[in-house]
């Protein structure tokens, strides 16, 4: 009896599971049923699943694993910056709720940032439009950066460094980009760098903000613009962050060639990270330090292997302001620069006064216009007596073109040093594939200089031994003599209108200047020069603040050189209302006869007196010829032009020193 109640009440409970199967079964079309297409999803819609605390699916394939969390804090959303969004203005591919578990695209966050604004509704771009440039050039500077780069294995997508959902103003301490956040974040990928970050003076001082203000990961990487470390850009953009906190040290490192250099993406001079570590940063007084008293000379021998204790007086940020630090740096550079204004002052007043006076004694003559008439100045008639005075032999215009190419060659290729941080600089270094090609081209240029200065000079020196008959003081001698400054004082009389112009000899005393000039800024970049070509070798020996002078000394020099070669001499020589537009004399080697008496009338005075000057005529130089020189000329003008425009724009950014 009991077996067959058994057996019924079994029975039972197998039909009531059935029956209730069959129910269920006949629910699940009726929930399938239920779809709602994409034009008809709000957000409503999703957060009925996403919206449910705790929402997530198993990464792994069965029992306890580990899970993807997938739901969404509705209030947390909509005070983010992407609150005012729907989800399927991020989410395109969903088509209908329910979506497809596996397969979703990843959201492409650059491509919605790129085109902000583009084909949006007003109501969507009016909270976009204060922010939507600055959000455009970040995106455009992740999109170039390491982390965009799909080809590796660990880069970053947006979304990994600003969440998926919650992205906020990285102001806002709520944001994982805040600055206290940053470093946890960035840690997730990069481990090694976050614990020795939080043993330096940056990490510590951080975490104790009454102590004052401290560097996050992005104050020295910068939040977009991330590249390998190696890389150019890096060292640019670490540099630059740098400045943010120490500008007066990155001011002082850029003045030296360290900062010059790694700028421009020389690999073996130090930067800021070499000295200073890059992660492990300690305060200077700190034994572990690289540049404390006891590590600074290891610190050196890294790059100068055979750098003596002295070497460590080089001042790797040559702050010349600063004169307790750097005394001799500071007397120094105020005689560098004194001698710069004292040079250009005089020179470019002489210039401007020679060209009014010139000016205003050209003939005039009356043109009537509109039933006036107005004084016009006559332009100088170029002579052509059918003679010419041979006035330079052609080796010294071979000297002259070694002279102009080499100096060219040397401002463009030192200039691009000396102003590292100019757009142009940076693509010419681009352009040559980098500084050791314009280093190599540079050295041949000085040694070319060189020979040619003290070359000529040796061959002068020989030539005037020889000469027992030779007048050192005399007119042909390039010496300076007492009637010169006697010229100098009647041309400036002459400038005022006070009296005659002088009547110039063979050489006048601007043009002695030009010649002992060269000599001078030979000796001054040459001496410079050499001091850091062989800087390895004599750091064993000299003292390293003799270096910070040299850089100095070369780099002001310099400056001197193409302000008054390419101003001044271009001037003398070229613009000035009597010689305008071009003197071709230093390309065919010789003046007409009319234009000698003009220029030298006590040279052509002389030399017709003692019989000499017929022995110095010669034929005019061909039409080809004078064409031939004139496309010369010209072109060395042109370039030397374009050389001052170029350091004018480095002068203007950066100054001299």
């Amino acid at each position: 009896m009991q077996l067959y109640r058994g057996s019924i009440f079994i029975v039972f409970c197998l039909l009531a599971n059935v029956g209730f199967a069959e129910s269920s079964m006949e629910l699940l079309p009726e929930k399938e049923d239920k779809i709602i297409l994409r034009a008809d999803i709000t957000d409503p819609d999703c957060l009925e699943c996403h919206g449910v605390k705790g929402y997530s699916v198993p990464l792994g394939e069965h029992g306890e694993t580990e899970k993807k969390r997938l739901d969404i804090n509705e209030d947390e959303l909509h005070d983010s910056v992407h609150g005012k969004l729907d989800c399927l203005d991020c989410h395109h591919d969903i088509e209908q709720v329910p979506h497809k578990k596996d397969g979703l695209e990843k959201v492409n966050c650059v491509e919605c940032h790129l085109n902000l604004g583009a084909g949006t509704s007003p109501e969507r771009k009016s909270w976009l439009d204060k922010d939507e440039v600055n959000i455009v050039l970040q995106t455009k500077r992740y999109s170039h950066s390491i982390h965009a780069n799909s080809n590796l294995k660990n880069n970053a997508g947006c979304a990994d460094c600003h969440t998926g959902h919650y992205v906020y103003p990285s102001d806002q301490s709520k944001a994982s980009t805040y600055k206290l956040n940053a470093p946890a974040m960035c840690g997730t990928c990069h481990e090694k760098a976050l614990k020795e970050y939080r043993m330096s003076i940056h990490g510590q001082t951080l975490k104790t903000p009454w102590k004052g203000d401290s560097a996050s990961c992005t104050d020295c990487h910068s939040a977009h613009q991330i590249a390998k470390t190696e890389q150019v850009d890096a060292h640019r953009v670490v540099t630059e962050h740098c400045g943010k906190c120490h500008q007066r040290e990155v001011e002082s490192y850029m003045a030296t060639t360290h900062g010059q250099l790694a700028w421009l993406g020389h690999e073996d001079v130090a930067r800021c990270q070499d000295c200073h570590q890059a992660h492990t940063t300690h305060k200077i007084d700190d034994p572990d330090a690289n540049i404390s008293p006891t590590n600074i000379l290891n610190t050196c021998k890294t790059c100068h292997k055979k750098a003596g204790a002295n070497f460590t007086q080089f001042r790797a940020h040559r702050d010349i302001g600063n004169y307790e630090r750097n005394p001799e740096l500071w007397w120094f550079s105020r005689i560098m620069v004194g001698l710069v204004i004292a040079v250009l002052i005089f020179f470019y007043s002489h210039s401007v006064l020679w060209f009014y006076r010139e000016l205003k004694t050209r003939p005039v003559t009356w043109v009537k216009a509109g039933g006036k008439s107005y004084p016009v100045r006559i332009p100088r008639i170029k002579h052509n007596s059918g003679q010419h005075f041979q006035r330079f032999s052609w080796y010294w215009r071979a000297n002259h073109w070694a002279l102009a190419l080499s100096v060219m060659t040397l401002v463009f290729t030192g200039m691009v040093v000396m102003y590292p941080g100019t757009a142009w600089a940076m693509n010419v270094v681009s352009f040559f594939g980098g500084w050791a090609s314009l280093g190599i081209i540079h050295r041949i240029a000085a040694v070319i200089f060189l020979l040619a200065v003290f070359g000529h000079g040796l061959v002068m020196i020989i030539r005037l031994v020889r000469d027992p008959n030779f007048r050192w003081f005399g007119p042909d001698s390039l010496l300076p003599r007492w009637q010169d400054a006697k010229d100098m004082a009647a041309q400036f009389r002459w400038f005022f209108g006070k009296g005659e112009a002088p009547r110039f000899d063979r050489w006048t005393y601007w043009e002695k200047f030009d010649y002992w000039a060269v000599y001078w800024g030979a000796f001054v970049i040459g001496l410079s020069g050499i001091i850091l070509w062989f800087s390895d070798t004599l750091s064993a020996i000299l003292p390293g603040w003799v270096f910070n002078l040299a850089i100095l000394a070369h780099g002001v020099e310099a400056f001197l050189a193409v302000t008054t070669l390419f101003v001044v001499h271009f001037f003398n020589n070229h613009f000035r209302p009597s010689k305008f537009p071009l003197d071709t004399v230093m390309f065919t080697g010789s003046w007409d006869l009319e234009e000698l008496k003009e220029e030298r009338p006590a040279e052509y005075e002389r030399l017709l007196a003692s019989g000499k000057l017929e022995s110095r005529l010669v034929i005019p130089p061909s039409t080809r010829a004078n064409l031939i020189s004139h496309i010369l000329g010209f072109t060395l003008l042109g370039i030397g032009l374009i050389l001052l425009v170029l350091v004018i724009i480095g002068f203007s950014q950066r100054g001299l020193v």
